[in-house]
This record gives C-alpha cells, structure tokens and sequence, in this order.
C-alpha cells in the first residue's frame, strides 16, 4: 500500500563489472500502483503525483497488470529529446492548466522494477528474478508505458553511458544481480556524466543559517552579449561559506543597479532572459532576494549535462577560482554538445 519510497542510488566515479546496467532517466521517479480501477503515482518523497498526469492513469490502466505496484520514471520527450522543464510545468495548481498540458506534450512512464504482482510482493526477491517477472508482465506492453531497456553486459552500458546523453538521459545505473528491493535505501549505483566550465560567479544568497554564503550564482554570456543565469553552486563546508563572504566583499554592490541581472524582480524580464530568481511554483515563498557582486570573478564549476542547452541541470560543483580566465570569455560556447540520439532509439520506437 502507498506510501512506499524509492530504493536509491549512491555516486561512483566507473560502471561496476558483474551488475544490471540501465539508463539513468531524467524525470520524476515514480511508484505506480493499480489495483483494477484505482490508481496511485506516488512520487520518491511519497507524495502522489496522480492529479499532475492524468494522461498516465488512463495509461496505466489499459496497459499494466490487474494488480501491481512497479518502480518506473515519468518523462516528457520532445523532437526525440527528454525535457525536464516540460516535466516541472505540470506540477500546477489548477486542474484545466494539467489537463491542457497532458493534451500539449503528454508523459511517457518508463518502468524498470516490479515490487508485487497479484497477491504477490517481490521486494524481497532478487533482482533478476523481479527482472524476469516484470518483463514478462509488460510483454508487448504499448507506448506510453515502456519497459525500461537493461543489460548485464558491461560493454553494451559503457555504450549506453556514451550515446544516450544525446536523447537527454544523464547516465547509467548499475543494479547488483542479487538485491532485494530496500525502499530509501541507496543499494544501486548511479554513473553520471561530468563535465567543467568556467563560469562568472555575479552573485550569491545567504545560507539559511546566517550572513555566510549558501550559494553562488554563475552565469555564461550568450552570443548576443548578455550574461544569463545559468545555475548555482552550493555545497560548501561552512568554514568555507564564512571565508567566502570574505573574498567576495571588494567584489559586492551596495545595490542591484547596474548590474547585468538588475532587472531580476520584474516577472516580465524573466521571459526574454535568464535571471535569478524566476517565478516558480516550486520556490513558494522561498526567500530569492541575492547579493550582487560586480561580475569580474571566473569560477570553474563541474556539471554533469544542461537543461535545453541554457542552464545547468542540477546544482554545479565548485573546482576552484580562475584568476586566468577573464568574464568575457565565460560564454556558452565553451560547453561540451552531446551527440544527439533519437530517444526513440532506447525505448523501441
């Protein structure tokens, strides 16, 4: 019965030999519950997502099992490509935005584990086995549900951890072929791409605990000119938070004012640039007040992919400073472009 929480995944720096290998999808991990008519899509914090994706209920409906509860991700795809801001706009509060969206660009659910089927729970089956159970009860099973692709062969993953970046996917998971389900418990393994950039650091907010620093605000110049906001740095210890107030006061303005970003707090700048602080449904009343810094400051930053080719995916992490490097040269053609792949290609067209 719902609530029940993903089993997750812990970083390593090389695919495992000897393991389960498949593509790290870019959505939102989902738990899918049916028993006949009723259906529940419960996200990896246990909250359900079933009002934001109406379309995958009649989905699941029609192509799952009778009874089951399946481990899978939900993602959008568009021109053969994952798009997570897709994904993030249907996370709204009224019902006929959802239902518009699920019409626009609806979901796909990509299943790679079966955790009971019928009267049967298999959270304490190993895995190979609950592969070849779900498998067999997603035969011919039709889009938009998809059985996840998996492999043992280990050439085969270092493939997939090569081409697939190109259709949006951000790596390889590696499963031990003896693992039992263990819900909120990291007993897989997560290989993701990482790349670096240098970045111009032009701002930064305070740490929920005091006047230290909590993150750091990047950005790249565009070809126009213009310094967009690209993503943030943020995990630091906080000794190091305390010194980098520090070596950033000859660099802080007492005002936004002139500032590449200075028009952050206008709703309407946010749709003809990237600035911080853009509305969101997900920052609430989240505090994005920042503080600006004149952006003379290079930073080199590891990231693992961007999101639409504009702005970090996930949160950057910082290498170290680049006395070297001047702003200007902070531009997004510096950035590595995957080889686009069809997404198509993966999930069976």
């Amino acid at each position: 019965m719902p609530p029940v929480l993903p089993m997750l995944a812990k970083s390593v720096a090389a695919i495992p030999a000897g393991m389960q290998y498949e593509a790290k999808w870019d959505g939102f991990r989902a738990i899918v519950f049916r028993d006949g008519d009723e259906i529940e899509l419960g996200s990896r914090t246990g909250k359900p997502l079933t009002r934001y994706f109406p379309e995958l209920v009649t989905a699941v409906r029609e192509r799952l099992p009778q009874r089951c509860v399946v481990d899978g991700e939900i993602v959008i795809a568009r021109e053969g490509h994952l798009d997570f801001d897709a994904l993030t706009e249907r996370i709204h509060p009224a019902d006929s935005r959802v239902r518009t969206l699920a019409e626009r660009t609806p979901a796909s659910l990509v299943v790679f584990d079966l955790l009971a089927l019928g009267d049967e729970p298999l959270m304490d089956v190993p895995l190979t086995e609950r592969r070849e159970r779900l498998a067999g009860a997603l035969a011919g099973v039709r889009a938009p549900v998809h059985l996840a692709p998996a492999t043992t062969d280990i050439e085969v993953a270092r493939q997939w951890f090569e081409e697939y970046e190109g259709a949006g996917l951000d790596g390889v998971i590696a499963k031990p072929l003896t693992v039992h389900y263990r819900p909120d418990q990291r007993a897989m393994f997560k290989i993701k791409h990482e790349r670096t950039a240098d970045v111009v650091v032009a701002g930064y907010r305070l740490h929920k605990s005091g006047p230290v620093v909590g993150s750091l605000l990047l950005g790249l110049y565009d070809d126009r000119g213009a310094l967009q906001h690209v993503g943030v740095s943020a995990a630091f210890t906080m000794k190091r938070r305390a010194e980098l107030v520090e070596e950033l006061e000859p660099l802080r303005l007492d005002d936004v004012t002139g500032h590449p970003w200075a028009a952050w707090s206008e709703e309407a700048a946010h749709e003809t640039a990237r600035l911080p602080g853009a509305p969101s449904r997900w920052s609430g009343r989240k505090d994005l007040s920042w503080v600006p810094l004149r952006p003379d400051r290079v930073a080199e930053v590891a990231y693992d992919h961007m999101e639409n080719g504009q702005r970090f995916r996930h949160t950057a992490r910082f290498r170290r400073w680049r006395p070297d490097r001047t702003p200007e040269s902070c531009t997004y053609a510096q950035l590595e472009e995957p080889v686009r792949y069809d997404l198509a290609e993966i999930l069976g067209g």
